[in-house]
């Protein structure tokens, strides 16, 4: 058994589990995103300790590992260890738990994609930071969904694509039934509207069915009483088909800016086109959910242009095999 310093907690960690999971076990959530080692949510700097690694950590550059930063969703200590990081549990986060669930109802959104709503029994509650996820459990499959609602709807909104071979895709686009009983674990990850000063810019990036969790923080009642605080608010959306923009949020504030990659001459992708519009990278907080490329693209531009690395959020969709 090995301690975890943080720089406002302290938590014990066995020696054969990983610094996140003994984090959630204990009450504390570090930040994290996709588990697996592939996006870059979880990356702290060890101050002082040994850890070994796991899995690889694909989402770390050599000059990153060379600096002392870690995943630490791939790695268990071997001593002691000091991390510059933060417990975020004052903001409300709770603990993971198995619900039963149905589904209430579905829409074909696109050719691609479909909307599922699933509801709880009437005497379960389940609660979440809109941006979060869950995890559906359909037999022995497991897949993870961004959460498309807010947190008053009563029930689970999720959009859903339609990945070619998938099993979970064959079961929602071939075979789902209104009443269908599924289970879902959670609720799950880091990526929320965190607290922020007054005037600055506040910009989203989604591409595909990463602005299901977008869409959840924009209609939270959180993000309506703070959206005045804000200098100017952006949603930046990647699809490939302006027939396939299904959403647009209804705050006046908001510039929402759809990126179009097969309609036009020239292929516009959301991190080619994100520093044309000359936002003050000094006073914006960044928030990216979608594909590992775009959040990585994304991020290494901006910090190339000067934003500081803490202040983008992100939440990489990984696909499953």
């Amino acid at each position: 058994m090995f301690k975890i310093f943080l720089n406002n907690k302290v938590f014990e960690c066995e020696k054969d589990e990983t610094i996140v999971n003994a984090a959630l076990k204990n009450g504390i959530f570090l930040n994290h995103s996709c588990l697996t080692g592939r996006c870059s949510s979880c990356k702290f700097k060890v101050i002082e300790g040994e850890t070994e690694i796991c899995e690889n950590e694909l989402a770390l550059s050599s000059l990153e590992r060379d600096n002392n930063y870690i995943l630490t969703c791939v790695r268990k200590p071997v001593s002691d260890i000091w991390l510059d990081a933060e417990d975020l549990s004052a903001y409300g986060l709770v603990k993971s738990r198995t619900f039963p669930v149905k589904i209430d109802s579905f829409q074909n959104l696109s050719e691609s994609i479909v909307m599922v709503t699933l509801r709880l029994p009437p005497n379960q509650k389940f609660n979440f930071l809109e941006g979060q996820y869950i995890d559906v459990i359909r037999g022995g499959i497991k897949r993870s969904y961004s959460i498309a609602n807010a947190s008053n709807a009563g029930k689970i909104e999720l959009l859903i694509k339609n990945y070619e071979g998938g099993q979970m895709s064959n079961y929602w686009f071939n075979e789902m039934k209104i009443n269908d009983l599924l289970r879902i674990e959670g609720p799950k990850g880091t990526f929320f509207l965190r607290d922020h000063e007054k005037g600055q810019n506040l910009v989203f990036l989604a591409t595909g069915t990463g602005i299901a969790p977008i869409k959840s923080i924009l209609e939270s009642e959180k993000f309506r009483e703070k959206a005045d605080d804000f200098e100017n608010i952006y949603v930046f959306w990647g699809m490939r088909f302006s027939s396939e923009i299904f959403w647009s949020p209804t705050n006046k504030k908001i510039f929402f800016i759809p990126v179009l990659s097969r309609e036009g001459k020239i292929k516009k992708y959301v991190q080619d086109i994100l520093l044309d519009q000359q936002i003050a990278l000094e006073n914006s907080m960044f928030y990216a959910c979608g594909s590992e490329e775009m959040i990585n693209q994304t991020r290494n531009k901006l910090i190339l242009n000067g934003l500081n690395e803490n202040s983008f959020f992100s939440d990489s969709f990984v696909q499953s095999n």
